[in-house]
């Protein structure tokens, strides 16, 4: 094959550069104000709103090497954590720049690689001080007393903040009569002041002076990692959370097992209650300001915690939860809706109307609903690539295939068929007729979900159906919006189908801008799996840059340090003059990467006019962190107070600007991990060899000098 081969590993190393450029694009993306992007599509002309790295790195032709390996890298972080991607981005340009300065001080690439990854290690050990265990958060705020007048609006109005009460859920589905009183639960008068709330406030210390002087006299030793003593005493902290927003003495709510309707009813102080509190003010932190988010999450975890009841389970099950886009409505009808909602056809909608107050025999299929469609065990012979199975698809057989699963379907007195993939066009037409609702692309959670409320067994072809597969109590409607009215969008209609007690539950997201759709979606699985992973963490980090600070400020002491960094062998085998001419200039370089992040987000945030401004006020903390003797002491003091970076803009509104900010620890910490890694892979790559039809768009390209063809 003809190739072109080009050296990449020169002192300005193309692959780094590269880099740097593709990630320089998101970082308007960090920071809680953050600045969207419009992408448009010059094949359609259509357009998409989008603040996030992951959207932005999907629309980019990424036909580098570099290119590739950081769409893959900030992929692999969304899969797993939906959360970070920002971050990663940002710095893995920045250390790419930073290894740039390296390379051009004649640093050799292994002792770039070595100090690195310890130094990055070393800053992991350290943070862990900073954790804040999720128990004692809840436990603090379900046992904390309620003070009265604590919350006042602006309209100088004292009353319930319906964020912080899951049980007055504005914003999940009800369905309520004329005939019906709705008895508002702020007018409890036998609760008094019980219905007041202050400012929201999780502070990860109450006796703060008391807990300094164990992190000064543990965490703050020069040393170079924290040895096993020292992790094992900063685990044995006892923190002390405190807060000024209270509950109110609310008790269960009622489900309809059939509509799956929510309303909350007053009686006696539950266990589930203070649960669902202290998950809303979890989410309410984790948000970094997207409030309508934290409402539509507060309902989902009321909702769970009611059906878990007793159970000593605070998980939220994201199985158990889908979203469904309606566009044409204002964001304020966003809710949560009992059962499962999606978006048919006015021809659907119309078989549906048909349905109405009418139980369904329901059919699940775990796969296509085509003629062709052959599912994964199905071996077909090995070197044969299959061009036309079927000779005239839409000939003779083609209506026999249609007429005999139809057959079936009415046979059995199926009404509703959901399908995990595509539904053939025609069949959908027939079925309609015959007035047998077809829906597919049908998450598989889903299908499950009903499978489990109705009886249904999933199959893969109709042809392996049978009376014990199909499902019964089912039921579907019309979506109806907050003011009871139903929706008719025109070309899509959103409708809801549940069954007896089905535990799913549909965040209905609403806008009248078609472009900012996935926008909404994709906050609302950002804070979701936030707060997934919070709880699953068991523990959380202080947001507001202060482990990012913690990191510079330990950084910075160990550079001052001679000798190794730590234990790493590949560190321990590098030549000794090495260690004492580059370690201070390498470790510099990495704790660049955080600085940049800090003074990037104090300059979104409009806390500072400039990134020169941002960055003396970084230094300028830094200076009183040791100053303080104990950094850690210095910067958790900070984030009792407002946060490093909180202030001037805030995300939150007055009534909750107390509330603190927090983060993740596995994404932040992993997405630190694969950002270095990112870096030090395309450091370590000497070549870039590009083969097939490229060669000749390089050849008559104006960079062709730097390629050599074989």
């Amino acid at each position: 094959l003809p190739m072109a081969f080009r050296n990449v590993n020169a002192r300005r190393h193309i692959g780094l550069q590269q880099l740097s450029s593709l990630a320089s694009t998101g970082r308007t993306f960090l920071g809680p104000m953050k600045s969207h992007k419009f992408i448009v599509d010059e094949i359609t002309n259509q357009s998409s709103l989008i603040c996030s790295a992951v959207r932005m790195i999907e629309s980019l032709d990424l036909t580098s090497a570099v290119g590739q390996l950081l769409n893959e890298t900030i992929q692999a972080q969304n899969k797993e954590f939906k959360t970070g991607m920002s971050t990663l981005l940002f710095l893995a340009g920045v250390w790419s720049n930073a290894v740039v300065e390296c390379l051009q001080q004649n640093i050799p690439v292994p002792a770039i690689v070595s100090m690195m990854s310890e130094g990055l290690n070393s800053c992991c050990e350290r943070i862990q001080c900073l954790q804040i265990p999720i128990p004692d958060v809840k436990r603090e705020l379900c046992s904390s007393r309620v003070r009265p007048n604590a919350f006042e609006s602006k309209s100088g109005q004292v009353g319930c903040d319906s964020l912080t009460n899951p049980w007055n859920l504005l914003c999940f589905q009800r369905d309520i009569s004329a005939t019906e009183e709705i008895i508002p639960i702020n007018s409890c008068s036998h609760q008094g002041d019980d219905c007041n709330f202050n400012k929201c406030l999780v502070s990860p210390l109450t006796d703060f002076g008391s807990v300094a002087s164990v992190v000064k006299a543990v965490g703050d030793k020069c040393s170079s990692a924290l040895s096993g003593s020292d992790v094992t005493a900063f685990s044995c902290i006892t923190w002390k959370l405190t807060h000024s927003r209270h509950f109110s003495t609310l008790g269960k709510s009622c489900f309809s097992s059939q509509q799956g309707n929510f309303q909350g009813c007053p009686s006696g102080p539950s266990a589930d209650l203070c649960e669902c509190c202290a998950l809303g003010h979890l989410a309410m932190a984790l948000s970094h300001g997207n409030q309508t988010n934290v409402k539509l999450l507060q309902s989902i975890a009321a909702y769970q915690q009611e059906r878990a009841e007793c159970s000593d389970s605070s998980q939220i099950n994201i199985a158990e939860i889908v979203t469904c886009c309606v566009l044409g409505l204002p964001e304020s009808y966003s809710c949560v809706s009992p059962g499962f909602v999606t978006l048919v056809s006015p021809e659907q909608a119309t078989v549906i109307k048909h349905f109405a107050g009418k139980p369904l025999r329901i059919l699940l299929m775990d796969g296509d609903l085509t003629e062709q469609y052959r599912h994964l065990g199905f071996n077909r012979p090995r070197n044969i690539r299959t061009i036309l199975e079927h000779p005239n698809p839409q000939g003779g057989r083609a209506d026999v295939w249609l007429r005999r699963m139809l057959d079936i379907l009415m046979s059995f007195e199926v009404n509703l068929v959901l399908v995990k993939g595509n539904v053939c066009k025609n069949f959908m037409e027939r079925c309609i007729a015959s007035r047998i609702l077809v829906i597919g692309c049908v998450a598989r959670d889903v299908l499950g979900a009903f499978g489990t409320s109705t009886g249904a067994q999933a199959v893969t072809y109709l042809s392996q159906l049978n009376a014990s597969c199909i499902g019964n109590g089912a039921w579907a409607e019309l979506w109806q919006a907050s003011d009871g009215r139903a929706v008719d969008l025109g070309e899509l209609m959103p409708v809801r189908i549940s069954a007896g007690s089905i535990p799913l539950l549909t965040a209905v997201l609403t806008t009248a801008l078609p472009s900012k759709a996935q926008l909404l979606e994709d906050q609302f699985w950002t804070l979701l799996y936030r707060l997934h992973h919070a709880l699953k963490d068991g523990k959380v980090f202080p947001g507001g840059g202060a482990v990012e600070l913690l990191c510079l400020s330990h950084i910075q002491a160990l550079a001052e340090q001679p000798g190794r960094l730590g234990n790493d062998k590949a560190v321990g085998e590098l030549p000794s003059p090495w260690l004492a001419e580059y370690k201070s200039i390498v470790l510099q370089a990495l704790a660049s990467g955080w600085k940049q992040y800090l003074s990037v987000v104090l300059c979104n945030s409009t806390k500072a006019s400039s990134e020169l401004e941002a960055s003396a006020s970084v230094d300028h903390h830094l200076q009183k962190a040791a100053a303080c003797g104990s950094p850690s002491a210095y910067i958790l003091e900070e984030f009792r107070k407002c946060g490093v970076v909180r202030g001037g803009s805030d995300p939150f509104p007055d009534q909750i600007a107390d509330l603190k900010v927090c983060d993740n620890v596995a994404a932040k910490t992993e997405a630190w991990r694969r950002a270095l890694d990112l870096v030090l892979l395309v450091l370590q790559t000497d070549a870039e060899i590009i083969t097939g039809p490229r060669r000749n768009q390089i050849l008559n390209s104006p960079v062709s000098s730097e390629f050599m063809f074989i």
